[in-house]
């Protein structure tokens, strides 16, 4: 029984130092990464490689708990090749990731919430050998909707997240495509 008592005593303790910043705090991490996006519904495309750049409060509530919010430009789309064409849908959002940080270890976050965003451009790109050409999309939903799923690590207030972003909301009007998206970024936090 000491035993038991014991083990359980350590891990309490053990369990008061996961958070890499005090209760009750508050910071900003200005971010930037990459994206690697593709959509659903599509045969036979390769991801849209793009950027990701904002910042994200986060709110340290408990040893092991903190919530973020924050606001990303963020490129995504698809591309795909027919022939000796290659078409590039380019579709740029704000998103704006509301996410509970679950802290297992000092440092280290496991991530989930939901991700509103907003069209800002959606343009497809098509080349064919010497020639190109750009057109609007008219028919992209303002609105998308995401499940940002991951972890991130925090070294010295630097943070290394990587998400996945599954999407939950028609890209087009008339498809069934959704963006799904890598997004690998590097931080750093202040302390506010």
């Amino acid at each position: 029984m000491k035993k038991l008592f014991f083990v359980a005593s350590m891990m309490m303790l053990s369990l008061g130092a996961f958070a890499q910043h005090e209760v009750g705090t508050l910071t900003l991490q200005p971010k930037v990464g990459v994206n690697i996006a593709n959509m659903s519904e599509t045969d036979n495309a390769d991801p849209r490689i793009g950027f990701a750049v904002g910042g994200e409060f986060e709110y340290q509530a408990t040893n092991f708990l903190s919530l973020s919010a924050g606001m990303l430009y963020s490129q995504q789309g698809v591309k795909y090749e027919v022939g000796n064409i290659t078409s590039t849908i380019k579709a740029d959002y704000i998103n704006i990731p509301v996410v509970a940080n679950i802290y297992v270890v000092k440092g280290l976050a496991l991530k989930v919430g939901v991700q509103p965003g907003f069209n800002v451009s959606s343009k497809l790109k098509v080349s064919s050998g010497s020639t190109s050409g750009s057109t609007d999309v008219d028919n992209t939903n303002s609105f998308d909707f995401a499940i940002p799923v991951g972890l991130s690590y925090e070294y010295d207030n630097f943070v290394i997240d990587g998400r996945y972003n599954i999407g939950m909301t028609k890209a087009f009007d008339g498809s069934d495509s959704k963006h799904n998206v890598f997004q690998f970024t590097l931080g750093y936090k202040f302390a506010l």
